[in-house]
């Protein structure tokens, strides 16, 4: 551990930029250990002490929506309840894509209607991009490449439009996924002659906010130099950016194609290697035939997976078309170790591949700099929790200060895969659905204010996960500073965390946090 202290201590040096072999070294500590259940600490919670309320059902979903589809109040109740007791099982599928910006909270049912069919169509797009160049020359899509398309993309965006032609809708979809921050994103346009309706497919940048995951100088949209054209903001009028040019053509810079073979390589690897967790909350995944998880599979390229049952192959098999999809649309990133982490419970809750995609995209809106090669976003993220620590407890914080470790780099690997090894499945998904929860308010602008009438009147922030790590850390403080050491042994005790953490006390402290320290932290 004493060469992978100086790996850390040269590579998170302020005056000297990160190497790409320190970075690589860092992924090889995403691995999963187990202990005796940690002392806890002495945070306490007025959540915690209560019994948690049920979760958001599905008959209190569907009173949230106007007879047109719309959210009431903007979302305001919906996000705040959904905060406070998480999500019903049943109904994330539909819930998901609002929390994650695929829809806008001021959206009507029509309107999602028609950005879906268009983002279906973009999706479709770059799996034909991923499909030629894993098959150069050959520029049919296979069937099997996207198993559930099985009807016509124009057809579906014609009968969207039908649904409906507002004489407001244009004008209403100028404002989906900008929000308040007016900040351009992905805008793609696509004009019907025979309803003289426009519509757009937009995927903005979430927010301007000084977020953790991002720094001024990197929370900008994938890079403008690395993507294909007509993905980006058309920078003379986004209005004339046509469905047709959605994606562009194939990059032809040899650096780039073989850096996407390389993507391909180890996602192929990672996708294989998945666990099975996911198998409750996908009924129908489970039982998919053989044949068809071999056919799919054989179609995206997958190999050495017949040890896996079909599930798993299948499962598999979406990671991989997903992932490379991603790795067109974003080639700044690609694909990194850890993202497959991320991928896989979206693809338990969310049936169809498209829609999957795009909710992947906006998990990764603010993910993304986790997996940016000069580590600017861990690294900052790293100072954050840092300086939580240091606010709450000073006495934890100097004895890290002796132990050379108030760098908190001992929880690195919660902060790039967003605590999905410490946790259990479900948890995850607790966490991350507040988590998004948080982000959507920001998004929509939904201000300390409005926000102060929740229990504990704690505001949203784009960091609660940092919060909630910092909790977790906080919460085994005794344990810590009596019988640790060495950077080694809070390492070790941070990775033994799996299975181990009470997900609601873990919220209540970090929200705790929030209460006491935001105004200073943020």
């Amino acid at each position: 551990m004493s060469a992978l202290r100086r790996t850390h201590a040269s590579s998170y040096s302020p005056s000297s930029p990160s190497p790409k072999s320190s970075w690589i070294h860092l992924r090889s500590l995403l691995i999963v250990a187990s202990s005796p259940v940690p002392d806890r600490g002495s945070l306490r919670s007025p959540w915690s002490r209560r019994k948690r309320k049920h979760p958001l059902a599905r008959h209190q979903w569907s009173n949230f929506f106007t007879s047109d589809g719309k959210l009431r109040d903007g979302g305001i109740k919906f996000l705040k309840k959904a905060r406070i007791v998480g999500i019903d099982p049943s109904i994330r599928p539909e819930v998901w894509p609002f929390l994650l910006g695929v829809y806008d909270l001021r959206s009507s049912k029509a309107e999602r209607n028609v950005v879906r069919a268009h983002r279906r169509k973009v999706y479709e797009k770059l799996r034909r991009r991923c499909w030629q160049l894993l098959n150069p020359g050959d520029d049919k899509l296979n069937e099997m490449d996207s198993p559930r398309v099985c009807e016509s993309v124009c057809s579906s965006v014609r009968e969207s439009l039908s649904i409906g032609q507002e004489s407001s809708f244009s004008g209403t979809l100028d404002h989906v996924g900008h929000e308040e921050t007016g900040t351009p994103g992905h805008v793609i346009v696509e004009e019907n002659e025979n309803s003289g309706i426009t519509c757009a497919d937009v995927d903005a940048d979430a927010d301007d906010t000084e977020s953790s995951y991002s720094e001024s100088s990197s929370d900008e949209e994938p890079s403008s130099t690395l993507m294909s054209p007509a993905l980006r903001l058309s920078e003379a009028d986004p209005k004339l950016a046509k469905i047709a040019s959605s994606i562009g053509e194939i990059p032809k810079d040899s650096q780039r194609a073989e850096n996407f073979t390389t993507w391909q390589r180890i996602m192929r690897l990672d996708a294989v290697r998945a666990n099975d967790e996911w198998k409750i909350y996908n009924p129908s995944q489970v039982n998919v035939s053989r044949g068809k998880a071999i056919k799919f599979a054989t179609c995206i390229g997958l190999k050495d997976y017949e040890h896996l049952e079909p599930c798993r192959i299948y499962h598999a098999a979406r990671l991989v078309a997903i992932l490379e999809a991603y790795a067109l649309y974003d080639p700044e990133i690609g694909y990194c170790q850890g993202m497959s982490d991320l991928l896989s419970p979206v693809l338990a809750v969310v049936e169809e591949d498209h829609e999957a995609f795009w909710c992947f995209v906006g998990f990764m809106r603010k993910a993304r700099h986790n997996f940016r090669l000069d580590e600017v976003g861990i690294r900052r993220q790293l100072s954050i929790v840092s300086k939580i620590i240091k606010s709450k407890d000073a006495h934890l914080y100097r004895h890290l200060e002796k132990l050379q470790a108030e760098d908190c780099f001992f929880v690195y690997r919660m902060v790039v895969i967003i605590f999905r090894r410490e946790l259990t499945f479900e948890q995850t998904l607790c966490l991350w659905e507040v988590m998004w929860a948080d982000q959507a308010a920001i998004r929509a602008g939904i201000g300390k204010s409005i926000w102060g009438r929740i229990r504990l009147r704690a505001p949203p922030t784009d960091d609660l996960l940092l919060y909630a790590i910092a909790a977790s850390v906080l919460q085994r403080r005794k344990l810590i500073i009596e019988k640790y050491s060495s950077m080694d042994e809070i390492l070790r005790e941070c990775n033994s965390m799996a299975g181990q953490l009470d997900i609601w006390k873990l919220l209540g402290d970090a929200h705790d946090l929030v209460v006491s320290l935001h105004d200073k932290i943020e």
